[in-house]
């Protein structure tokens, strides 16, 4: 009888440790796919008053590149653009960030002179995620960044930033 209740207690432990486990890869692996959504154009123009949005529908193609990485492909109507992004989690959510010349040309440094020794990520501390690690090393207040995924909802948007236009995406995954 002490034999069953050790054994069966063991199992209670194994399911139930197994079943609050959280895998690494299980957030960042949901945001590969295909997002169906629309794009909201908003004028910057001053000469354009009322501010018209315009809306069209529109795809996202999100493919994981690995060492925190993505590509994204952005298209409908006569928008059409790729552009590779890094990712974070964040609790129930992955955020984005600029790469390579992007990131140097909008935040003045290149990415990853922020880091402590370590690697990337091998100085967190505290708990803290992916985002606020990243946000902590290599940001300042203030800095703006452009969209992200929501897991639990299985959307992405994205904020496209150009002289005359903003262009917003927002999608769910198929």
């Amino acid at each position: 009888m002490k034999k069953i209740r050790i054994y069966l207690v063991t199992m209670i432990v194994i399911v139930f440790a197994t079943a609050c486990e959280k895998t690494e890869d299980s957030t960042i692996n949901s945001i590969d796919g295909n997002y169906n959504g629309t794009i909201t154009i908003e004028s910057n123009l001053k000469s354009n008053a009322n501010n018209n949005l315009v809306n069209f529908p529109a795809n996202a193609n999100v493919t994981m590149l690995g060492n925190m990485q993505i590509e994204v492909h952005c298209y409908g109507q006569d928008f059409d653009t790729t552009f590779m992004l890094n990712y974070f989690e964040h609790q129930d959510s992955v955020m984005v960030c600029l790469t390579g010349d992007d990131f140097e040309h909008m935040y003045g440094h290149r990415y990853g002179e922020g880091h402590m020794t370590g690697g990337m990520m091998g100085d967190m501390q505290n708990g803290e995620t992916e985002w606020i690690h990243h946000m902590g090393d290599e940001h300042i207040d203030g800095d703006e960044h452009f969209g992200g995924f929501d897991v639990m909802k299985h959307s992405f948007g994205y904020n496209f930033k150009m002289a005359d236009h903003n262009y917003q995406f927002q999608g769910t995954k198929e």
